[in-house]
Parts: C-alpha cells; sequence; structure tokens
C-alpha cells in the first residue's frame, strides 16, 4: 500500500509527465513495469509478447496521460490499457500459433531457510498452480489474477475490467472455486 507521500510523489511525477518529462515518466514505468508483466502473462502472453505488449502499454500511457483524469489510482487506469492490449494482442494472434508455455505465471519467493527439497516441491507447485490457473476460463483467471495476485481492491478490479463489481466478484468466486477443485488432488497429497 502507498504512502502518503508516495501517492503525493506519484502526482508530482504524472504533472511532470505531462508536462513532457520523459525522466517522470521513466520513474512511472519502474514504478510499475513488473506488475504490468506479471499481468500480461497471466493472459497466457509467451515472455516475448508479454514484453512487446507492454511496450505498448507504456506508450498509449504516455501519448493518453493528457487524459487521465486522476479520478481513480494511475494502477487502475494502466490495468485497464493493460487489460486492453492483452485483449488485443490475444485477439491478432494466429490461430495455428502453439499454444505458450505457462512457465512462471504465479511466481512465488523461494524462502532461503527451507531445504532444497522443499524448495523443488514449492516450485513444483507452483507450476501446477499457475497450469491450473491457465486452466480456468478467461474471465475467472484474470478476476484471480486482479484480486489474489495483484491485489487490487474488488472495485478496483470491477473497474479494470469493465463490469459491476457484483460481477466482478461473481467471477472471482468462481474462478476461486474452480481453482480449489483443480488443486484439491494436490493439496491432499500434501496432508
Amino acid at each position: 500500500m502507498p504512502t502518503l507521500g508516495a501517492a503525493a510523489s506519484e502526482k508530482v511525477l504524472i504533472e511532470r509527465a505531462r508536462a513532457g518529462d520523459s525522466v517522470a515518466f521513466g520513474s512511472l514505468v519502474d514504478t510499475h513495469a513488473n506488475w504490468i508483466y506479471r499481468t500480461l502473462r497471466g493472459f497466457s502472453l509467451q515472455p516475448a509478447e508479454a514484453d512487446e505488449v507492454a511496450q505498448e502499454v507504456f506508450l498509449r500511457a504516455w501519448r493518453g496521460l493528457a487524459t487521465f483524469s486522476g479520478d481513480a489510482k494511475l494502477s487502475t487506469w494502466l490495468y485497464r490499457i493493460t487489460y486492453n492490449e492483452a485483449h488485443r494482442r490475444l485477439a491478432r494472434r494466429d490461430l495455428t500459433t502453439a499454444a505458450p508455455e505457462q512457465d512462471d505465471v504465479t511466481t512465488l519467493p523461494d524462502s532461503p531457510e527451507h531445504a532444497p527439497d522443499a524448495r523443488a516441491l514449492g516450485r513444483e507447485f507452483q507450476k501446477i498452480a499457475g497450469d491450473a490457473l491457465a486452466r480456468l476460463p478467461e474471465e475467472w483467471r484474470i478476476a484471480v489474477m486482479l484480486r489474489d495476485i495483484e491485489g487490487l481492491s474488488p472495485k478496483e478490479a470491477a473497474e479494470v475490467v469493465g463490469v459491476r463489481e457484483a460481477a466482478f466478484k461473481s467471477r472471482l468466486h468462481r474462478g476461486r472455486m474452480r481453482l480449489r477443485e483443480l488443486l484439491e488432488p494436490y493439496l491432499a497429497l500434501s496432508q
């Protein structure tokens, strides 16, 4: 959660970027680049595709910064651009292209105090969880990603995907239930 100072600092950067300051815009890019890339990977984009689309997101943000009203958080506005750009890429994707790999959709940090075999099991479960997440219908997958991985509030996430909050919560609930079903065999083994 950003501090009051961080929010004020971001507003200053936004104003400077609106005035044409590319260094200020670069600071905004640095702040938001990692989660935008993670979000794009969650749309089943391959790493190279996610890099290209992230560049498009920031190009659109730079061009559209004058239209950013500040009513919503900058991150919510960027999520919306990211969501739209991911959909554009998926719509253009050639149907004959092989399915993208799902290697690190939900990467969780390894804890140094875990034994090597526990870390290996953790990485294996991350892969299983990433594969399960990729198997969800897109609406459910995006809801789970925005809420549970990226930490947006239901209201913010609903704004990103362009639905009412109640509809978003329904998608989230269905996604979580299906994810639980998909992971249940693996969770039962660990008990």
